[in-house]
């Protein structure tokens, strides 16, 4: 039996030549080119077993190509890989029918594996037309974090699983979940979010589910709750560590029925809403505390999406300061620029608000500094007590340190060091405390202390037993 021949098309040779030796080894065929028009032939006359397309080459957009591939032979895999890494350009690979995205640099070794994962079991998708026109971005930034929430919503768009969007305040959990329903099969309809840390606890039921005149005192007339007001479209349940138990319970049997009835009422009402619930909260740690429900937690998070702070992204700040110059400008402000050293400043800032507290320093400078250029004296004057959250890459960090340590042990030894394994010895010594630091952040969880680490699990288990780390009882 032949190898599968996978069509490759990128303008860029050198990413032509590494992929194809890639792929090579891998066991696949591979016809490479670096234009649209030959791919177009080669898929015309019925070549090929899967694709692989770049989406800006001379002569033509590979997005445009993949609706017209699918037309011919729906059957046939695509897989987009692009340079320009935002949330749009997943969504439109998505919408169009590419079976997956790439985000450009990738892994090589996950570009074979979506090869291989493509190549098993075709199948034939719904193709949604993509929006030709150019628009704003719903969420900004390019690192590998962004990239892999791009990834997951673009998933998402066209079903209606329901979403559970994690991360800490500021975090933009309700920018994530209008770009689920704007890009999505339900845009047309509404969009309702309510925030349950914001609503008195007697009035929840009433806000979400509706309620008939007479129901309590105060109710002159019937009024519709948000199930109701969001119905066809998307209901975002915000704060939904905040909920009461009562709620919890009455939230649950309508995700479990499908249904639901007004306070005071008796005619249930179907339930058509898109479900996507989002927290600060660790609702794990709520359920362990008897104060969240672990059956409504499983309801909601079927998809989990988790946003990371932006300390943890801080190479998409210069690009999301772009951003608020530019809307600040829009909003009648005056155009600012910041100058390199003040956006080193940035960079270096714990940004306990994240994103939100960002826009708002950007604002409060594009209004109240008069000259063009914000330098770092500004950002200082803005952020005045601000502790830098210190980076293990930074020169005078994590390194500075352990030199300073080492130093004296060089010193004591005037050149006759021992010959007794000093790499392994300082390597336990630095291993030994960040495993178990990383262990106490994670509550024990060694599933998601690996992941922290990049270590494999079962790695992480060993060097735990080799260097007799106490293991938290009950965790993972």
């Amino acid at each position: 039996m032949s190898a599968p021949t996978i069509l490759l098309a990128d303008d860029d040779a050198g990413i032509r030549t590494v992929v194809s030796q890639a792929l090579g080894r891998a066991g696949f065929e591979v016809r490479a080119t670096g234009n649209a028009a030959t791919l177009w032939r080669w898929v015309s006359d019925g070549d090929g077993d899967l694709v692989i397309t770049d989406v800006i080459m001379p002569d033509e957009n590979g997005l445009d190509l993949v609706p017209r591939i699918r037309t011919i032979r729906p059957e046939l895999r695509i897989v987009v890989m692009s340079a320009q890494n935002t949330l749009l350009t997943a969504v439109k690979a998505t919408e169009r029918g590419a079976f997956e995205y790439l985000p450009k640099p990738f892994d090589i070794d996950k570009l074979v594996n979506v090869v291989r994962r493509g190549l098993e079991s075709p199948q034939i998708e719904d193709v949604i037309a993509g929006d030709e026109g150019e628009e704003a971005l719903p969420l900004i930034g390019r690192s590998p974090a962004m990239q892999d929430i791009y990834r997951t919503l673009a998933r998402l768009m066209a079903s209606d699983l329901s979403v559970l969007i994690t991360g800490e305040s500021g975090t933009g959990k309700e920018l994530v979940a209008r770009a689920l329903h704007d890009y999505g099969k339900r845009k047309d309809k509404p969009f309702v979010a309510i925030n349950m840390a914001a609503i008195p606890k007697e009035l929840i039921e009433s806000e979400l589910f509706g309620h008939e005149k007479g129901a309590f005192t105060g109710a002159q007339s019937r009024s519709a709750g948000r199930f109701e007001q969001a119905k066809g479209g998307t209901l975002l349940l915000d704060e939904i560590g905040d909920m009461p138990a009562d709620a919890q319970t009455r939230l649950l049997r309508v995700l479990q029925e499908g249904e639901f009835t007004t306070v005071g009422g008796n005619t249930p009402i179907k339930s058509d809403v898109r479900i996507v619930a989002a927290t600060h909260h660790d609702l794990k740690q709520l359920i362990r505390q008897g104060i969240f429900r672990e059956d409504l937690f499983f309801r909601l998070n079927v998809v989990p999406l988790r946003l990371p702070p932006l300390r943890e992204r801080t190479e998409d700040i210069p690009e999301l300061v772009r951003s608020f110059l530019a809307r600040a400008a829009e909003d009648g402000l005056p155009w600012k620029i910041i100058d390199n050293d003040a956006m080193d400043r940035l960079k270096a800032h714990s940004w306990s608000g994240n994103v939100r507290e960002l826009e708002n320093l950007i604002k409060r400078l594009a209004a109240l500094y008069s000259h063009e250029v914000i330098t770092v004296e500004d950002i200082n004057t803005e952020l005045p007590e601000t502790l830098s959250v210190p980076s293990i890459d930074e020169k005078e960090g994590l390194s500075k340190t352990v030199e300073q340590k080492l130093a004296p042990y060089f010193s004591a030894h005037d050149g006759a060091l021992p010959a007794a394994g000093l790499y392994q010895r300082v390597l336990r010594e630095v291993e030994r405390p960040l495993i178990t630091l990383t262990l106490q952040a994670t509550h024990g969880n060694q599933i998601k202390a690996a992941e922290i680490l990049g270590l494999n699990r079962n790695t992480l288990r060993k060097k735990i037993r080799n260097l007799n780390i106490p293991v938290i009882r009950g965790a993972k």
